[in-house]
Formats: structure tokens, sequence, C-alpha cells
């Protein structure tokens, strides 16, 4: 039903919101480039998560830029306080500011500004930016995604062997015994990053290790469906978004194919 929803939307609607979404994206990673390695105010927010003022700074941005444009949209940052009114609503933006903060004030390349717009649980238009390495993925849903405006596919086929796989070393282990030899490959601290790394081809597969939250995953989702892949849960069993639990378990991504050899893989060996 979410994806009927989502493809009955007016193709101007998207078509405007597009361009918003483009735009404001680049111009929140110009911000967040601009205070990336400076002396910047930062804490710690819940058990573990930092947060610095250039997380606040872009995530204000994005949304004066986003809810002016769009004030019946619903809203949903890892750094906004939650409204439920975004369960209301059927379109909602969906914005991780920074994601990828810890290395962001390490001084490291690997983070981004992710944002997707969700239609009844599911994306249908999604940016990750990239400024450090000046990447920028996009995607509308049934219309395919580019990186920095060039059509980028996943990769094809569905062997294990030799693949290159990111995500945590203990659940990558658990496709050895019976898929051969993977090429683990090295820690990508931005969730979103690592999941669009399937998209553009860098990695053949990828995984989120549970406790994400749909900021950290909406717009890489649709980025890898429209590169001819697929993202979800180890069941098969797709994301849905603007719930009121946001919080995720064990997700893998990859190309059509080898993303059903996986999931078969783990069906018949499920984590306890």
């Amino acid at each position: 039903m979410a994806d009927a929803d989502a493809h009955s939307l007016d193709d101007t609607l998207l078509t405007r919101d597009a361009a918003l979404l483009k735009d404001t994206v680049r111009e929140a990673g110009a911000l967040a480039q601009s205070m990336f390695r400076t002396e910047l105010r930062k804490w710690t927010k819940g058990a573990s998560s930092p947060v610095s003022e250039a997380d606040i700074a872009v995530n204000d941005l994005l949304e004066s830029r986003l809810r002016a444009a769009t004030p019946d949209y619903g809203w949903l940052s890892e750094e906004s306080a939650d409204d439920a009114a975004r369960l209301s609503r059927r379109l909602t933006w969906i914005v991780d500011p920074i994601d990828g903060t810890r290395n962001y004030l390490g001084g490291h390349d690997e983070w981004c500004v992710s944002v997707a717009l969700v239609a009844n649980a599911s994306p249908v238009l999604a940016a990750v930016f990239a400024p450090a390495s000046d990447e920028f993925f996009f995607a509308v849903r049934g219309k395919g995604t580019t990186l920095n405006d060039k059509p980028v596919r996943a990769t094809g086929g569905s062997e294990l062997d030799f693949a290159r796989v990111a995500g945590p070393k203990p659940l990558v282990e658990r496709l050895k015994p019976s898929l051969g030899e993977i090429k683990l490959h090295r820690r990508i601290g931005s969730l979103a990053l690592r999941l669009c790394r399937v998209a553009d081809g860098a990695l053949d597969a990828a995984f989120a290790g549970g406790n994400s939250h749909d900021w950290d995953l909406a717009a890489a989702d649709l980025i890898v469906q429209e590169a001819d892949g697929r993202m979800s849960d180890l069941s098969g069993e797709p994301i849905l978004y603007n719930r009121r639990e946001v919080a995720h378990g064990v997700l893998v991504a990859a190309g059509r194919e080898r993303h059903a050899g996986i999931v078969a893989h783990f069906r018949n060996r499920p984590i306890a």
C-alpha cells in the first residue's frame, strides 16, 4: 500500500520538491564544510552520541528552508524534538544533518548530510551529500540514482565469494561458512555513506548492525533501490519509515540478486 501511494504522487510536486531538496542539501553541505576542522562546541546526548554546534546549525538551515517551502509536510530529524504530528502527514522530511558526527569531529572525510522525503512509510526523494569528498547522491522514486549527476548501479550477480562487504565484523563473518571468502571493507563511520557505496558499486554489500534510525537510513534506502539494489531487514522485509518507532534492527543492502542470496543465507542461519 505504501509503495502504491508513493507512486501516485503528483509528478509536478515531486519535481518541485526534488529541486528544493537538491539546492537545500547543497547549501547545508557547504555550511557543514565551512565549520569542518574548526574549533566547535560539542557535547554528548543520551548515553554516548556526540553532537556539536555544527550539527545544530546544519539542522536549523535544513529545517528553515524545507519547512518554509513545505509547511504541510511532517518533520523528523536526529537533532530536532520529535513532533507526533508527523505521523498524520502524508509527506515527511527525514533528516540527519551530519551523519558520521564522530568522523566529522575527528577531522575525517566520511560524513554527509542525509535527507529523504517519505510518503506513507516509503522514501520518494533522497539526497546524500559528502562535501569533503565531493559526492552528491540523488534519487527520485522510479527515476534512478545519480552520483554527481551521472547514473550509477549496484553490482550485479549473486555470488559472495570475494565480495566487498562493509559492516560489523561479527555479522560479516557469519556469511563465510557457506558463501566463501569475503573481503571485509574497512570501517565506514557514516552509515548513510556505507549504504550508498552499494549504490555506486564501490561495495557489493553493506550491513547496518542494529540500533540505526530512520534518519540514518531513509535517503540511502531509496538511493540503493533506485540503483537496482535492495535494502531490507534480514528476513527480506522492507523498512518502513515515519512510524512511531524509528529505530531498526540488523539490515542489509546489496544488488538485487546478491541481496536475495544474503537473505536466504540468514533465513537458514537466523541471528539469535
